[in-house]
């Protein structure tokens, strides 16, 4: 076999090993226990993390598809029918017939549900500047710059 005919060979090793293992099993694991203690503190406690992921995408980006949602939040298009169908029972949104084309409806977030992710947002900062706030400063300083490595790495 000659040499053009070799396979390639990874530029990075497929699986980590040694201090980079443990590195990112430690990263993983302290991501998610703040991730859970975050997503804890919310406005509406019967309210999913997925319903939840869904009004803020509506507050953020505007009506939607059913069809948009799912393949945003990842699920299939009945499993998001069923989300929206919870939501439109709770009165967070509101479905419309599109002016395009009538097979397609459009969910749009309500007041309602504006202010429950406007209130779960403002408990989450709120828990989490506490948090901050008993830390060293050299400690806040760390924090702001793995926020920024944390945003680069999550773009990759």
């Amino acid at each position: 076999m000659s040499h053009a005919d070799s396979p390639p060979v990874p530029a990075e090793p497929l699986h980590a090993t040694g201090e980079s293992a443990d590195l990112a099993s430690s990263f993983r694991m302290a991501t998610f226990r703040l991730a859970r203690r975050l997503r804890a503190q919310r406005a509406v406690d019967s309210l999913s993390d997925g319903q939840f992921a869904v009004l803020a995408a509506l507050k953020m980006s505007g009506p939607r598809t059913l069809g948009e949602l799912a393949d945003r939040e990842r699920v299939t298009p009945p499993s998001m029918n069923r989300t929206v169908n919870c939501l439109e029972e709770s009165g967070y949104v509101t479905r419309t017939p599109d002016a395009d084309d009538r097979r397609k409806v459009n969910v749009a977030v309500t007041d309602e549900g504006r202010a429950v992710v406007d209130e779960t947002i403002r408990r989450r900062d709120a828990w989490l500047e506490e948090a901050l706030a008993s830390l060293e400063p050299d400690e806040r300083r760390t924090l702001a710059a793995a926020a920024e490595i944390m945003r680069e790495v999550a773009a990759r």
